[in-house]
């Protein structure tokens, strides 16, 4: 007999069958309770570099023609909040988060004065998305190569220093948001998790701190796509869309064999309705390209 089979059979010795049927009511209302998929919504958006044009200006109008709700914007804009949100605000666009990075993995430098010069280059990221009213400040804790510490020092360092941004951040109506990332790239937080838990131990979901998903990451360290989106829950507030590690990698959806129904799937069971954001290549020609792979997309989450 293996462990499941025991469990189960303990299950009934020990409860009976009438308490194993009012379990299994209970469970089935939890369960109905979790899934909110009719609330959910594909929106996609994409960072600049990614979608055709030869302009600041004629990218996003791409963007907004073929499809896309809003831009990702890069850590250049902070400082520019009112250039930028205009720029969106005429292509029609939202703004969904600045990927901002890992401030060159100085919070774990060791060093007390990097993390302070840290906590006021992150403000402003987030005053600025909060201009932007986009939906948060994309941060990485290190890069494999920006530190040498352990794991569990990194997890400390995160829950002291986290708190304080994310509480700054709900100051600003935005979230500090941590990227998980594949193991060629970070040793720590891997998986999404990971991150999930590390904003519960911040304060849960009203702490300002949240997590995202990169399906590209996500293709190396995750063992279900569905699996990974439902155990961030709440805490997700962004997803990168990008194909996986197979060749071409890390490629507009589509052009690689990667498929996202199984996380299209997760996303719509936990009612996620935030955006979805390129955040890669492009094999071919873009103006080709780019409105091929939102159709891919939505004929992915159809089959979800």
């Amino acid at each position: 007999m293996n462990r499941r089979d025991f469990l189960g059979s303990s299950a009934i010795l020990g409860f009976g069958l009438a308490n194993v049927s009012s379990w299994s009511n209970a469970k089935a209302q939890t369960t109905s309770e979790m899934d909110k998929r009719e609330i959910a919504k594909l929106r996609i958006s994409s960072q600049m570099g990614v979608a055709p044009g030869d302009s600041e200006e004629k990218k996003l109008a791409n963007m907004k023609k073929f499809g896309c709700e809003a831009v990702e914007y890069h850590g250049g804009v902070v400082g520019q909040g009112a250039k930028y949100k205009k720029m969106a605000d005429d292509a029609g666009l939202e703004v969904s988060v600045i990927c901002w990075g890992s401030h060159g993995g100085d919070l774990c430098k060791g060093d007390p004065k990097k993390i302070d010069n840290l906590k006021v280059d992150l403000k402003k990221a987030l005053e600025t998305a909060g201009e932007l009213k986009a939906r948060g400040v994309i941060y990485v804790p290190a890069f494999a190569h920006e530190t040498k510490m352990t794991n569990q020092e990194i997890r400390q360092l995160c829950l002291d220093f986290l708190p304080e941004m994310g509480e700054f951040a709900k100051q600003c109506n935005t979230h500090v948001i941590l990227e998980p990332l594949c193991r060629m790239e970070a040793f720590f937080l891997r998986q999404v998790a990971d991150g999930a838990s590390i904003c519960r131990d911040c304060g849960g979901v009203d702490s300002g701190v949240s997590v995202m998903g990169d399906f590209y990451h996500m293709y190396t360290e995750e063992t279900s796509d569905m699996g990974a989106f439902i155990s961030a829950g709440d805490y997700l507030q962004h997803v990168h869309l990008a194909g996986g590690t197979q060749q071409p990698s890390r490629t507009l959806p589509g052009q690689n064999p990667r498929t996202f129904v199984d996380g299209f799937r997760g996303l719509k069971y936990i009612g996620y309705n935030g955006f979805c954001s390129f955040e890669c290549g492009c094999q071919g020609d873009r103006i080709v390209e780019f409105p091929k792979s939102i159709q891919f997309l939505y004929d992915q989450w159809e089959q979800a």
